[in-house]
């Protein structure tokens, strides 16, 4: 037996009333008394109406979907952005389509192609670390369809972004290793091409000026977001002829990876290399000792990413004069900074 689809026609004539009524009832008209609008709304909920998203989509011009491009569903730090983006879409009457590249480009633009043929109305994004050439960004623009990058953004695209202070939370972790009585700080810094990464290898260098302490090229080690790159690079680090007394790694993943290392070299019972991460993953209070690292205000990034895109939606002009918005970073201390 087919299923027959309730329709507003169907909703009209148990009403006795008209399609357009209906129509303008369900979408809430406030033209429409309120007695009559909950009545015909509880009837399509008892008919079992379900709208047809396509054809309101077609007659508005808006599928009232947001496509969220992330790098990768397996670091928290994205979940939580994604959950600062759904709390405001939902409220505004949005839904998420959120995209995972793998921080590959080729899946970031095949994201951004599949959401673009979806017809979304607007697209959030971080960049995936591979990304050199941002020209499939560029096309969300060239096509008047609201862009906002969160995280990892770029000023030459000219689109609101919203970001953590990166400089000024690597200025503070280092600052924090250096009052602490640390004299050789290292760092394990992520790809230079990705700004945020830039600007806390440029946090750490400014920080030690500030302090009289000197930068010596031997402790800074160029890596990949992650444990293994973190390990590899701690090993470096802690076998050069005047090693390191602490270490500041781009990110949580990267410091747990010299934790590892730590540990292995023997310097871990007890603890004697000072440690500060970035990011406050979910493991960082977890682990042993806990990580010191630098929060990020994930979920607020997402928040503000989102009031960006109603505020375009609310006024096209706001997409041409574009809104940057900037996090203050926090400094949250555990055992691995703490010189015993």
């Amino acid at each position: 037996m087919s299923y027959k689809r309730t329709t507003i026609y169907d909703i009209a004539k148990e009403l006795n009333t008209t399609a357009s009524t209906v129509s303008r009832a369900l979408n809430n008209d406030t033209s429409i008394a309120l007695n009559t609008r909950e009545l015909i709304q509880k009837t399509a909920e008892r008919l079992d109406y379900r709208q047809n998203r396509i054809a309101a989509s077609l007659r508005s011009g808006r599928t009232k979907v947001i496509g969220v491009i992330i790098p990768s569903a397996e670091i928290n730090f994205f979940g939580s952005v994604v959950h600062g983006i759904e709390h405001i879409a939902r409220r505004e009457g949005y839904n998420v389509l959120l995209f995972q590249s793998n921080e590959q480009t080729s899946y970031e633009k095949e994201g951004i192609e599949a959401l673009l043929q979806l017809r979304v109305d607007g697209i959030l994004a971080s960049v995936a670390k591979e990304t050199t050439s941002l020209a499939h960004f560029a096309a969300i623009k060239k096509r008047n369809i609201p862009l906002i990058l969160f995280d990892r953004a770029s000023d030459e695209l000219g689109v609101p972004s919203v970001v953590i202070d990166d400089f000024k939370g690597a200025y503070i972790a280092t600052e924090h290793l250096i009052q602490q009585g640390y004299q050789r700080i290292a760092h394990i810094a992520g790809q230079q091409h990705i700004k945020i990464f830039n600007d806390r290898l440029r946090g750490y260098v400014h920080a030690l000026h500030a302090n009289g302490l000197p930068l010596d090229d031997d402790l800074i080690q160029y890596g990949k977001i992650s444990i293994e790159s973190g390990r590899a690079c701690a090993q470096q680090l802690l076998q050069i002829a005047n090693p390191p007394d602490a270490i500041f790694a781009v990110e949580d993943f990267t410091a747990l990876g010299a934790m590892q290392a730590i540990k292995e070299m023997g310097l871990g019972e007890p603890w004697r290399i000072g440690l500060v991460g970035f990011a406050n993953e979910a493991f960082s209070a977890y682990i042993s000792p806990g990580l010191s690292t630098i929060v990020q205000q994930t979920v607020k990034m997402g928040e503000e990413s989102a009031q960006l895109f109603m505020n375009i939606v609310a006024d096209k002009q706001k997409m041409y004069v574009p809104e940057k918005v900037i996090l203050e970073p926090e400094l949250i201390i555990r055992d691995s900074s703490i010189r015993k």
